[in-house]
């Protein structure tokens, strides 16, 4: 069994950490199943659970709040909405704790007591990129504040909302050859390991094919090394991450062709008669599932389709419609990069029959 953090109990983020680690995976696991089961997917092929380790999550969004001139920084309270100041945590990387700690002193003298302030952090390559919800005016005693512990910290850059409030490097991370200069809040998957597993899931499910397309595209998670041996059309509604990765995609040699679209798949999934074009499909949907894709996917006969979720219950309903087209579940591999949660991240190959 881990050792518990000084919070179990009492913050809402870990609340299976005091499970043993076999009986934990079996819960894990059974979430997938019972998920599939209620649409009477009973046979799922479903290989493993992989773990992630411990203080390994580059990305959070946390509160800060002071109060009675204490400012505290971290997660809600089970089901409340009481703050828990995080002094230790088991999950998020030590360099994002660490900043996650120093951004909160160096905010508390510019919080007056009952405000508060949203940050999102990401932990990329060459440092720490910063996202605060500052609703008051950035007074320059506020910017100088953030100049100065910001290198301390390894944050590189810090932005509120459109504004740019410090920046000493454009925060990195490499997809395959690419590396992506990535726009303020991008979305990254949560760990670094969990990715690495999911893009040897994504290359076995696509296979051989010669024309991917990747929807839900992001950054290039999965696009940019997938382009190492294949033409590959990315389709997201994010206009600044679709950029980011055709520009990385222009400066990385020994690319095959990368192509984008901005769409909104949701209101505007791609036809079946366009994703005859392509020999593959990935996809990557927010929590909510693809619905609308999945039943133009169905129609396509689109070979080989890699499925990413990090929502059981969503990626059931949507692999119910994919198997009622006609198409196979291959194999399912759970990806634990929710640790000690009650959700659980997971990849999955589909193919014609």
């Amino acid at each position: 069994m881990n050792a518990l953090c000084r919070h179990f109990g009492a913050c809402g983020g870990c609340a299976l950490q005091d499970l043993a680690p076999d009986v934990y995976l079996q819960q894990k696991r059974a979430l997938i199943v019972a998920a599939l089961a209620r649409h009477r997917i009973t046979d799922p092929q479903l290989r493993n659970i992989t773990p992630v380790p411990p203080r390994s999550r580059r990305r959070t969004a946390l509160k800060i709040e002071k109060e009675n001139g204490e400012t505290r920084i971290g997660f809600h309270a089970a089901r409340s909405h009481a703050l828990v100041d995080i002094q230790e945590c088991h999950v998020l990387t030590a360099p994002l704790f660490t900043a996650a700690r120093g951004v909160a002193r160096t905010l508390s003298p510019f919080l007056r007591d009952g405000e508060g302030t949203d940050v999102y952090m990401a932990e990329a390559g060459n440092g720490i990129d910063l996202a605060l919800q500052w609703k008051w005016r950035h007074a320059p005693e506020l910017i100088a504040a953030i100049a100065v512990a910001a290198p301390a910290l390894s944050i590189v850059r810090v932005t509120s909302g459109s504004e740019l409030l410090f920046q000493s490097d454009a925060p990195e991370v490499c997809f395959g050859k690419a590396m992506v200069k990535i726009p303020p809040q991008a979305f990254l998957q949560p760990t670094r390991d969990g990715e690495i597993t999911l893009q040897r899931c994504v290359r076995e499910a696509v296979g051989k094919a010669r024309r991917v397309v990747d929807l839900f595209s992001g950054c290039g998670t999965f696009s940019l090394p997938m382009a190492e041996r294949a033409r590959v059309h990315a389709v997201d509604a994010d206009a600044p991450m679709l950029n980011a990765l055709v520009t990385a995609a222009r400066v990385t040699s020994g690319l095959k062709p990368v192509t984008t679209e901005r769409r909104d798949l949701f209101a505007l999934p791609l036809s079946a008669v366009e994703l005859k074009a392509f020999d593959a499909a990935v996809l990557d949907p927010p929590r909510a599932g693809a619905l609308a894709q999945a039943r133009q996917l169905a129609k396509s006969g689109v070979r080989r389709i890699a499925y990413v979720s990090c929502d059981a219950a969503s990626f059931a309903r949507d692999a119910r419609v994919l198997l009622d087209g006609g198409y196979r579940l291959d194999w399912i591999v759970g990806v634990d990069q929710f640790l000690w949660s009650a959700h659980v991240e997971l990849a999955a190959a589909f193919s014609t029959k």
